[in-house]
């Protein structure tokens, strides 16, 4: 069992910053992939960023296409936390973004299908005004 619980979230302007932050609790973090998804209102719940397990000294990062160059994940494996950075933040970021672990994925793989996914956090809104 793995337990994630976000925080972070909020209402911000366009252009502003948010942190979004995923504590994970049960399992050894440093051993599974995490990812970040979101939902907006009437929308399918959509990949948005991903980071596998770490090799030598780096973790393989994944993005969708309309995050590239504004959101960045990273994890701290001595805080069993992941994070996304948020910058230069647009009207339609808004919605419920969720963390989730991917306990099966190989080693440094990233996986972007919701599926692949075991456990979830409760999720964390994020609103961005214009």
């Amino acid at each position: 069992q793995v337990q994630l619980v976000e925080s972070g979230g909020g209402l911000v302007q366009a252009g502003g910053s948010l942190r979004l932050s995923c504590t994970a609790s049960g399992r050894t973090f440093s051993r599974y992939a995490m990812g970040w998804f979101r939902q907006a209102p009437g929308k399918e719940r959509e990949f948005v960023a991903g980071i596998g397990t770490i090799n030598w000294s780096a973790a393989r990062t994944y993005y969708a296409d309309s995050v590239k160059g504004r959101l960045t994940i990273f994890r701290d494996n001595a805080k069993n936390t992941a994070y996304l950075q948020m910058n230069s933040l647009k009207p339609e970021d808004t919605a419920v973004y969720y963390c989730a672990a991917d306990l099966d994925t190989p080693s440094g793989v990233v996986r972007t299908s919701s599926s692949e996914y075991d456990y979830w956090g409760q999720g964390t809104q994020v609103t961005v005004s214009s």
